[in-house]
């Protein structure tokens, strides 16, 4: 983000992680993520729209037909897993897929350079310190943005437990699964059923958390490894030709992880809201 004069190593990474943070504690807000998380729901709203709107009854072709293969995936996914009536889960299924799918891709982009622009932006126009300005574009690296999709999962899983199961019958299961309905076992089957369902939106977020912020930081370091022979100038064309060859191996595995990622939480979001809705 800065020169090497400036920022150490250790400095450099910190700074990268820090967010553009309003409000203090636990009511802060970071509003990066919150800025590419809408851009990535109105991107993927645009698309999907305009791939529904130029459908034609013939053979689909070009971007039609990716939309009508992705949506087609999507309820195939939903079908096997999910027996029950699908007109809510498939949209909520393919909306997660493709959200999740758009944040990590930014992961893509090169670490330094939008946070720099966001820098110049910072300094220019609102006069701030450039080593103030804090700007994160990827927002499954930030745990906020994960269990916040995490959580809608969870108000989702209770919604179809009270639907599949009616609330006297959810309200049964919760208290006699897994160990019976004596009164004595009760306490323990509703500590073992809250620590389940409280264990499902943590794994979803963590997970996908997890996998992103390790991959940030390994982008990080590639940067440093390649300013580190520019004499620590992120500006340098050697410093940015660098960061581009030692970070096309690991773009092209990440490649791999970015879909991957975003069909585990899909798969799993559907696997839980089947358990939720069936009958045990």
């Amino acid at each position: 983000m800065a020169s090497g004069a400036e920022l150490t190593p250790t400095q450099y990474v910190t700074h990268h992680l820090q967010h553009w943070t309003v409000g203090e504690g636990f009511w802060s807000l970071h509003l990066d993520t919150l800025l590419f998380s809408w851009i990535c729901g109105l991107g993927m709203f645009a698309l999907l729209y305009a791939g529904a709107r130029g459908a034609t009854a013939g053979v689909p072709k070009g971007f039609q037909n990716l939309v009508e293969v992705l949506v087609e995936w999507v309820d195939n996914s939903v079908k096997e897993s999910f027996h029950g009536p699908r007109g809510v889960v498939g949209p909520i299924a393919l909306t997660i897929f493709v959200w999740v799918l758009f944040w990590n891709v930014l992961d893509i982009f090169p670490v330094d350079y939008i946070p720099m622009l966001a820098q110049q932006v910072g300094h220019h126009v609102f006069g701030m310190d450039p080593h103030h300005v804090y700007f994160r574009i990827v927002p499954s690296a930030d745990l906020n943005a994960t269990f916040g999709l995490s959580v809608s999962v969870l108000i989702l899983i209770i919604a179809y437990s009270f639907k599949g199961k009616g609330a006297a019958g959810y309200a049964k299961e919760f208290l006699t699964h897994p160990f019976g309905a004596n009164p004595l076992i009760i306490p323990a089957n509703i500590v073992l059923n809250i620590v389940e369902l409280l264990a499902k939106p943590l794994s979803l977020a963590l997970r996908l958390f997890g996998n992103l912020y390790a991959a940030e930081l390994i982008f990080m370091l590639i940067a440093l490894l390649s300013m580190t022979a520019s004499g620590f100038d992120v500006g340098s064309g050697l410093s940015f030709f660098g960061a581009i060859a030692m970070g096309l191996a690991w773009t092209l595995f990440h490649v791999l992880v970015i879909p991957l990622q975003a069909f585990i939480f899909m798969t799993l979001t559907i696997v839980y809201l089947s358990l939720a809705y069936e009958h045990h």
